[in-house]
């Protein structure tokens, strides 16, 4: 047991370190901030979709925004779409689950919000299909994937591939990176 210890922290640091030597993906990271920064200081909204750890990954997310990470500060407007519960279960039996988050972005979403859509493979049709919205309304749009995620190249504007085919190595690297966009959100702004 000891040994499948080792060799999963092993896996999870290499692909850190991978992280760090990627010039591009630090920069669109820095974007990421940037851009996010930008939205709020215009009065705008963020909003997250995911699916299963994802989605716990964009509740996260949301959550630290709209409460605090480091700071003590004001709360920003963040909301990871699959929260409610009644208008997603509704969406999925009266047309389908392919559309429960297109269908709350073009509810709640407008032009110069963001809407960051994660998924590790990078095909969940859901979250492709409310990366479509958002730009068909005029929002910008972030994606966190994992190395095969070439489905959401197209509907981002910002797309951030972690190096790895490992379900659960891409997760915890796209909630460090979350993590990392929150603190630069919070420096910048307060």
């Amino acid at each position: 047991m000891l040994d499948l210890i080792r060799k999963r922290l092993k896996e999870s640091a290499d692909i850190k370190m991978d992280l760090l030597q990627c010039g591009d993906l630090l920069q669109t990271l820095s974007r990421m901030i940037d851009e996010s920064v930008r939205c709020f200081r215009e009065h705008h909204r963020m909003y997250f979709c995911g699916n299963g750890g994802s989605a716990a990954d964009a509740q996260h997310l949301a959550a630290e925004l709209a409460g605090k990470f480091y700071r003590d500060r004001k709360p920003l407007p963040a909301v990871a779409l699959h929260t409610n519960s009644s208008f997603l279960t509704a969406v999925a039996n009266d047309y389908s689950y392919d559309e429960v988050f297109s269908r709350a972005t073009e509810s709640l979403g407008c032009r110069g919000d963001i809407l960051m859509g994660i998924s590790a493979s990078g095909n969940s049709i859901n979250v492709l299909k409310a990366l479509a919205k958002a730009k068909e309304i005029g929002m910008v749009t972030f994606g966190l994937t994992g190395r095969g995620g070439k489905a959401m190249l197209p509907y981002c504007d910002l797309l951030i591939k972690v190096p790895s085919d490992d379900i659960p190595r891409i997760q915890e690297n796209h909630i460090t990176i979350g993590h990392i966009l929150c603190e630069g959100i919070e420096c910048q702004l307060f």
